[in-house]
């Protein structure tokens, strides 16, 4: 087992990057601590406390900062919170090879934002009633292109239950499904990259709350593992939360699917190696 100065060093890393890419850090530290030796459902518990670390050290900078669209973020947590209860359970039931695939073939849905890989800023010519309805928009002070950025968002239904889907992985998988949530709210919300990360991580401590206490009811949760994980997290999330206004839209894309690739790499490996 890794010690815990070294989770400590390697969850301040994850902590950072999920900050900056929306992930939540889950996705990354799972694949990490199964790398270590830790079993895949241990792992996935702790996952879960790091998505709720990553969204406190985070959050509350992109929230002061305006980069957080809240309002649009409260009403996407009302499927992910129902997902990620319903998720959490299901894992109990469910073969720990399995894990692997699964948790592979939803990182790849992340590869859906190439579609707009290289466009700093969408544009919505015209609400549907729904976002309308619901005041879906927002801005704010982009450092990296010297000007305010005005927004308006659509497709409010179809973006919901994209969330229910992310929320059920993010239960299923101890993840933030940060991936998942950033490409439904670029891809048919039409947020900028920027305020999909910052509103990824916002939601994703509130759906990890929500799947937590699944986790905790079946004995998955270690203090000796998920302590300093959660320590290391925060710290690495407040780096994060510091430097990502000053990073161009496409460069976080980039980062963000950089780091998928490599994930889904892993845990396919792992997957096809490991024991039923």
């Amino acid at each position: 087992m890794i010690d815990v100065l070294s989770l400590m060093i390697l969850s301040s890393a994850i902590g950072f990057l999920g900050s900056l890419t929306g992930l939540g850090g889950g996705s990354i530290l799972v694949p990490m601590l199964t790398l270590l030796g830790v079993p895949i459902k241990y792992a996935i518990a702790a996952g879960m406390v790091v998505c709720i670390a990553t969204s406190s050290g985070s959050a509350a900078s992109y929230v002061d900062r305006a980069m957080t669209n809240v309002k649009v973020a409260m009403y996407l947590e009302l499927f992910t919170v129902i997902g990620g209860i319903v998720g959490a359970t299901v894992t109990s039931f469910i073969s720990a090879k399995l894990l692997y695939f699964f948790f592979a073939a939803f990182l790849m849905t992340s590869f859906l934002s190439l579609r707009g890989l290289h466009e700093e800023l969408p544009k919505v010519e015209k609400q549907d009633r729904i976002s309308t309805w619901l005041n879906l928009e927002g801005a704010y002070f982009d450092e990296a292109l010297g000007e305010k950025v005005e927004y308006k968002l659509t497709n409010a239904l179809p973006g919901g239950l994209g969330m229910l889907v992310a929320g059920l992985a993010a239960g299923m998988l101890g993840i933030g499904a940060g991936g998942f949530k950033v490409t439904v709210m670029e891809l048919i919300l039409k947020m900028p990259s920027k305020v999909s990360s910052t509103t990824s991580s916002f939601i994703i401590g509130m759906t990890a709350l929500a799947s937590i206490t699944v986790y905790m009811t079946q004995g998955l949760i270690h203090l000796d593992l998920v302590t300093p994980v959660a320590i290391g997290t925060i710290i690495g999330a407040m780096m994060g939360a510091r430097i990502l206004n000053r990073l161009k839209n496409v460069t976080v894309r980039y980062l963000f699917l950089a780091i998928v690739s490599y994930l889904v790499i892993q845990m396919l490996y792992k997957g096809v190696t490991s024991q039923w």
